[in-house]
């Protein structure tokens, strides 16, 4: 373990003799100075972890010294110490980004304890902010294809305001992650981000996820729970799958958009909550209004801002990127080795149509990453989903239907006798050369 590095600026030789015998005594790496201006140059070469400074020094005081310090490393704790208690100074220092004020003469106990949880905090500021990279890398809109570029930059204009947004797309195509990149995005970023998926909970238990419960207002309720409105609140509620919310529930949501108050079930009290309300659906939200499946009223007043996110066969450009990315993701992940991927692998994967969209391909890239021993990914490694079904009355001639049908029935015979085209052939009952010349014309790559 690296032992942490203390910097004592106190013009005293006695105390920063004392400190750092302290300090060298529990482990720390101590390194000292008699002035500001040399603590000043000692900052712009080193990095300490935590730093003692002394307000009454020769030339540049303890003050100027300490917000020099703060224009060059913000994020180190600073500890001022001073012989003349004075509230006045105490509370500049802290308004400048003091971490704590001590008085002398130090007390032993009081130093370390100080000592210990100034270092504590720099600690958890540097896990957060590793985990918000870490999140920020997770929660990546990967892509420069055009759809995918006007996604980016609708969610930059629709993350600065605090309107309702109502994401529609296919399952599987990133509307969570859409939803997401909105509240990371906005003014809200530092507050919860709380969802629901709407089609997994039960419809009796809706409500009560929604608003929450008082004890022993229904079966179960053997406590007061709070509801997922009360624990968005100043932050961002996601109602995932909103197009499968009961009647019931769509009214009591409408009513709490309009007047952003809410009572728990079985409650009474009026509860009073600031939420933005983002919402995804991968139904038509317009036919389920006309089927009467979806209040009317409701849907104007979440389709303040509609974002469409593209299914994957739309943007197949993007595909090498994603791939790269789960690739690099799942490496680390796993702990293994960074496989790469050869491109007539790259080109099957851009054939496919992807009904499942990035779900689909994140779980083809996960299953490859763990199950293919060599550190090279070729199309032999791939098991992607059933060819494509054509809808063959979208053509307009019988040429190019046939044409479509015999190209997916030749490929999905190959498939079946792993790529040998004289089991193929026999199976089709035609000559192995005429197989060749269907191959050629049709463009099938043989794996």
């Amino acid at each position: 373990m690296v032992e942490p590095v203390i910097l004592v600026v106190d013009d005293e030789g006695s105390i920063r003799q004392s400190l750092s015998e302290i300090f060298k005594d529990e482990g720390y790496y101590v390194v000292t100075s008699s002035s500001g201006e040399e603590a000043v140059e000692i900052i712009k070469e080193q990095n300490p972890d935590l730093i003692f400074l002394d307000i009454w020094l020769p030339g540049i005081d303890g003050i100027q010294t300490l917000e020099e310090i703060k224009g060059i490393k913000p994020d180190i704790p600073i500890i001022m110490i001073s012989g003349h208690g004075n509230i006045e100074l105490a509370v500049k220092a802290t308004k400048i980004g003091a971490y704590d004020f001590l008085e002398k003469p130090l007390s032993l106990e009081r130093v370390l304890l100080v000592a210990k949880r100034a270092l504590e905090k720099k600690s958890l500021e540097i896990e957060y902010k590793a985990l918000k990279q870490d999140l920020s890398k997770k929660f990546r809109l990967i892509g420069n294809s055009p759809k995918i570029t006007q996604l980016k930059e609708q969610i930059e204009m629709a993350s600065q305001s605090n309107s309702r947004v109502l994401i529609m797309g296919e399952s599987g195509s990133g509307k969570e992650l859409v939803a997401r990149l909105l509240h990371e995005k906005s003014i809200r970023s530092g507050k919860p981000f709380i969802e629901v998926n709407c089609a997994a909970i039960p419809q009796e238990l809706i409500e009560s996820e929604l608003f929450g419960h008082e004890k022993g207002s229904f079966t179960g309720a053997f406590e007061r729970k709070k509801g997922k409105f009360e624990l968005a609140d100043e932050g961002t509620l996601f109602l995932d799958e909103v197009g499968d919310m009961s009647l019931s529930a769509q009214s009591k949501v409408l009513r709490v958009i309009e007047t952003q108050e809410f009572q728990r079930v079985g409650g009474s009290r009026n509860i009073k909550v600031d939420v933005r309300i983002i919402c995804a659906t991968n139904k038509d939200l317009r036919e389920e209004v006309k089927r009467g499946n979806f209040r009317e009223d409701l849907f104007f007043r979440l389709d303040v801002i509609p974002i469409i996110v593209p299914p994957l066969k739309e943007r197949k450009e993007d595909i090498p990127a994603l791939v790269d990315y789960f690739l690099d993701y799942f490496a680390s992940e796993y702990r293994q080795k960074l496989k790469k991927i050869t491109p007539d692998a790259i080109n099957i994967l851009m054939e496919y149509d992807w009904p499942g969209n990035i779900r689909e391909l994140r779980n083809v890239i996960e299953r490859l990453v763990i199950m293919t021993n060599s550190d090279i990914i070729t199309a032999r490694n791939l098991v992607i989903g059933e060819p494509t079904k054509e809808d063959y009355s979208s053509f307009t001639t019988l040429r190019e239907a046939r044409d479509a049908f015999e190209k997916n029935f030749i490929t999905k015979k190959l498939e079946e006798n792993n790529w040998n085209i004289s089991k193929t052939a026999e199976i089709l009952q035609i000559e192995r050369s005429h197989l060749h010349k269907k191959i050629k014309a049709y463009n099938i790559k043989i794996l």
